[in-house]
């Protein structure tokens, strides 16, 4: 029992727990598969906490009218609900003292979904079954879902998981939203996931229903996104044989999974369940897979929802809180510098609060990676937007000048880094990431902490609050980066009224929606037009594929987003190659009316590749256009006529000025618009730094109309 108590303590004081949505306000403003260290109990905080008081044992609490042993009752609390409706508990303050953690509601305060080891039981949560009553192995699948306050799943059905939908369908609480393709369904989830800071389902048949979620799943390892996708199999008795031409689905996402289970006894789905959603928002979050042979579906049970999870050496490796020591030494470095820049990533989405907090307490200027934006408001002047590939030269700049790298929950992938030799070569780096294995993985960081951002970065405001009045005055070095940024602002080309640029069409939206929509892309240029020109106030409002890069990923992560934000704007901004990987998911929109916007900026070519052709192959075309060659003048396919058909309202737009109408009656339009705007394909993604250079190489000036 010792060694579980303490299990359940490392798990609360690791406070890396789960995400959240991060709620934000505009106010008065525009507004990481698992290998972590063991966890050192010597200067971090709650080390006391679980030296003494959690190895006591168990605290017996009541649940349902019945008595249940809860191995994290002591640290967590009371439970709170994942759902829609009320969405997930705030974490409180934090502390960074030994001294200030020697309650139990201390521990609570770093658990940000209030999950425990054990499943929940929401307050308004009422079994159809009696207690002793048996019930089918897919009504205890279906139940567990709702005790983790699952209100929407993104489905399939198919022979192998016929049994699952049927329990849905007496579900009371869950809504299944119909996609029309497994990979659809899956993307739905991620923008569900993206969306919310909540763990999307997906559910999806056996062979080709579950390797079609294959590209979803991967991309969510990748994107570090809270994912749970249920499978059917074929019994048991065929598992391994010959007599079904069936695919091993959990051997073939083994490397793309964080973690994956295939259910063997009809008695283990709660517990399954719950660690699968644990997995999936726990550490760095990630998707996890879980298998369930059809006659296992078919099975009664009476179904044990006390059961403890089974994660004894995961929760042991979860990293522990930030030490102050490292806290205080980075504090240190800050005194120091001159020219300090903040690197902020994906990691810190639910970190939005503490990273804002941070740079008031501090002045240092933030820079954000494509899967950071909106944790830190585009419109206030410390912002220096994008950096990387397609980043701003302002941005580059200051990294190339930092003489303090302050790396927030980032992995100094290629795009962003170019040739890492070269990258913030005159800085001293500080990373601070949940794993382990991404701290010194590209570039070896002077002092590193593997930790909750969303904590360290409450415990360095924390520290700074408390220390010295007098701080280091960064005013100089933000003057400089101004002039950077007036000497080399964004832009783009202007034309007269004939022609549309497709920066123009996404400043339009942005400066039409108050940059208060949720936005979806595809993958390719519109993507980073997207990231360059639509300004991001709060996090969870940019929805892309962005470590695998998956085109078809706009639209089903769209409605996934309307799904769950009825009342945000939801435009999904994608190419015409993007768009047709996924074009039949217009289909869900409609029947489920779901209010997703799409606009399609329409340049008739793959136009990234397009792009790489004329800078670096001469401009010879290798299959990049996509219209009809025996009808150049045409736009083809035409997507209005295909979105007709799915009885989705749509337009056309040719001129720049019908553009402003054109977006106008897109929002205004009641239920799901598409608008496809027609670009030329000769414009570039500008600035550029080519892959493996330096920002000396950086690219400004130029597009498809030169010759190169």
């Amino acid at each position: 029992m010792a060694q579980a108590c303490t299990a359940g303590a490392v798990q609360a004081s690791a406070a890396a727990a789960l995400v959240r949505p991060e709620c934000g306000s505009r106010g008065g403003e525009r507004a990481s598969a698992v290998a972590f260290p063991k966890v050192s109990q010597k200067g971090s905080v709650g080390a006391e906490f679980v030296k003494s008081a959690f190895v006591q044992g168990a605290a017996v609490v009541k649940n349902g009218g019945a008595q249940r042993r809860n191995l994290s009752r002591g640290c967590a609390g009371p439970r709170s609900v994942l759902s829609e409706e009320r969405g997930m508990e705030n974490m409180t303050s934090v502390a960074v003292k030994e001294a200030d953690v020697a309650a139990p509601d201390a521990i609570e305060s770093r658990i940000s979904s209030g999950k425990t080891l054990t499943a929940p039981v929401p307050k308004d949560f009422v079994s159809r079954y009696g207690d002793d009553e048996p019930r089918k192995g897919s009504d205890i699948l279906v139940e567990a879902l709702e005790r983790e306050g699952v209100r929407t799943t993104f489905a399939y059905p198919g022979g192998a998981s016929m049994e699952i939908h049927q329990a849905l369908t007496r579900s009371t609480v869950i809504r299944n939203v119909l996609c029309r393709h497994e990979q659809g369904e899956i993307f739905a989830a991620e923008g569900y996931a993206k969306s919310s800071g909540r763990v999307g389902v997906c559910i999806a048949t056996s062979g080709p229903g579950a390797t079609n979620l294959v590209t979803g799943l991967a991309d969510a390892l990748l994107d570090s996104v809270p994912l749970v996708a249920i499978t059917g199999q074929v019994p048991r008795r065929f598992i391994g044989t010959d007599a079904f031409q069936e695919t091993p689905i959990v051997e073939v996402t083994r490397s793309i999974t964080k973690h994956n289970y295939l259910v063997m006894t009809v008695d283990d789905i709660p517990r399954v369940i719950r660690e699968a959603f644990f997995l999936a928002a726990s550490g760095r979050p990630g998707p996890v897979l879980v298998d369930i042979p059809k006659d296992i579906q078919q099975q009664l049970a009476i179904p044990d929802w006390n059961q403890p999870m089974k994660l004894q050496s995961y929760l042991s490796r979860l990293p522990s809180p930030p030490q102050v020591s490292l806290m205080q030494q980075i504090i240190r470095l800050m005194a120091t510098a001159k020219k300090p820049v903040i690197y902020s990533g994906g990691g810190c989405l639910h970190a939005s609060k503490e990273l804002r907090e941070f740079v008031e307490l501090t002045g240092i200027p933030v820079t954000s990676t494509l899967m950071g934006l909106g944790t830190f408001p585009a419109s206030d002047e410390r912002y220096l937007s994008m950096l990387g590939m397609h980043g701003t030269v302002y941005a580059n700049y200051a990294i190339d000048q930092a003489d303090l790298l302050l790396a927030f929950g980032v992995r100094f992938d290629d795009r962003v880094t170019g040739k890492l030799e070269s990258f913030a070569s005159r800085a001293s780096i500080v990373h601070i990431d949940i794993d382990p294995a991404e701290i010194g993985k590209n570039k070896q960081p002077h002092v590193s902490l593997c930790a909750d951002v969303q904590l360290a970065l409450a415990g360095l405001n924390k520290l700074i609050k408390e220390g010295p009045a007098t701080r280091p005055d960064y005013s100089a070095w933000r003057a400089e980066l101004d002039g950077v940024k007036l000497k080399w602002p964004m832009k783009f080309p202007k034309f007269d009224n004939s022609v549309i640029v497709p920066q123009f069409a996404i400043q339009t939206l942005c400066e039409m929606t108050g940059g208060n929509a949720i936005i979806s892309t595809g993958v390719g240029q519109h993507q980073m037009w997207a990231a360059q020109w639509y300004e991001y106030e709060q996090p969870r409002r940019w929805l892309t594929s962005g470590g695998l890069g998956a085109m078809g990923f706009g639209l089903p992560a769209a409605l996934g987003a309307a799904a769950t934000h009825p009342d945000i704007p939801v435009v999904d901004i994608d190419g015409d190659g993007s768009f047709i990987m996924n074009i039949q998911e217009l289909a869900t929109i409609h029947v489920e009316k779901l209010p997703v916007k799409i606009m399609i900026l329409n340049n008739q070519h793959l136009g990234m590749v397009v792009q790489w052709e004329d800078r670096f192959y001469k401009a010879n075309r290798a299959h990049t256009y996509l219209g009809d060659p025996e009808a150049e003048a045409d736009i083809y396919p035409d997507f209005c006529k295909i979105a007709e058909g799915c009885k989705v309202p749509s337009a056309r737009v040719t001129r720049r000025e019908d553009l402003r109408d054109a977006i106008a009656k897109m929002l205004e339009t009641p239920g799901p618009y598409l608008l496809d705007v027609i670009v030329p394909h000769q414009e570039h993604v500008l600035p550029m730094i080519p892959g493996g250079a330096s920002f000396k190489e950086i690219i400004t000036e130029g597009d498809g109309r030169q010759e190169y």
